[in-house]
């Protein structure tokens, strides 16, 4: 099946709204530290420092609604890995490990660049 050049691939879309969340975050006093941050267990989309908090911050983007918005999607299993992952960013980044950390949630519905966007700090906590 051949492509539409002008259908915006699923991870141009992703690109897209990870920045308009990166950029909303940094609007609000975050700094970036990292982006795509990958290890075997998983990646986190960005990682922040807020004051002395390091924030790991999940994006999704949900172009319909009708079965939830994005942060709906941030299953248990995704939160595990979610947190897997940020516990390997912190062995390798000691300065990071001394802080307090969190994990947020930026949530993008409709269309990546101009959608709706919801921000849940602390969304979930290592259990």
């Amino acid at each position: 099946m051949k492509k539409d050049c002008n259908t915006t691939s699923h991870l141009d879309t992703g690109k897209q709204a990870e920045d308009r969340a990166i950029l909303f975050l940094e609007k609000k006093g975050l700094q970036l530290i990292q982006r795509n941050w990958r290890a075997a267990c998983g990646e986190i989309d960005a990682i922040m420092r807020d004051r002395d908090t390091t924030v790991f911050v999940e994006v999704r983007f949900r172009k319909n609604t009708l079965f939830g918005n994005g942060a709906d999607t941030v299953t248990r299993s995704k939160q595990n890995r979610l947190i897997n992952t940020a516990m390997l960013f912190m062995q390798q980044d000691r300065k990071a490990a001394r802080n307090p950390c969190r994990f947020d949630i930026i949530s993008i519905d409709g269309n990546p660049q101009n959608g709706d966007i919801q921000w849940i700090p602390n969304a979930f906590e290592v259990s």
